[in-house]
């Protein structure tokens, strides 16, 4: 990044309260997600918007936004029964998924990549960022008829 375009979001990001916040990448687009690019992005901690609704048969975009690396992990006990497991790195569990994390940094989304996933069965998805849990980057997607 050049060094004046790096010292200007800076500044913006300092004179409008968001000096805290730890991703430069976020600062300078704005919103996680613009346009039809994505339906929930992925800031340095959260999945942004942390609940989204969505009817079946509808194909849900996540977009990394930030400069961290992130997964989504759904929780083997946090969709329907009926419904097919989903994550990235395209697992077959939640145990999987998340040994794949801890062992090779399996699932990975890195910087600007995407993630998505066609729901075909009505109710609630509950999904984690498996790197980022302690710090409470947990999602849900609510699909109805």
């Amino acid at each position: 990044m050049h060094r004046r375009v790096y010292l200007a979001a800076v500044a913006t990001a300092a004179s409008s309260g968001l000096a805290g916040c730890t991703s430069l990448l976020s600062v300078l687009d704005g919103e996680p997600c613009g346009g039809d690019d994505c339906d929930i992005g992925m800031t340095r901690t959260e999945f942004a918007p942390v609940e989204y609704e969505a009817s079946v048969g509808d194909t849900v975009v996540w977009k990394n936004t930030s400069d961290a690396d992130h997964t989504v992990t759904a929780l083997d006990d946090g969709i329907p029964e009926e419904a097919e497991y989903f994550a990235t790195g395209d697992y077959e569990d939640q145990a999987t998924a998340v040994d794949a994390w801890h062992e090779y940094r399996g699932g990975r989304l890195g910087t600007r990549e995407t993630f998505e996933h066609t729901f075909e069965v009505a109710g609630t998805y509950d999904y984690i960022c498996e790197p980022h849990i302690r710090a409470g980057m947990v999602g849900t997607v609510i699909v109805t008829e």
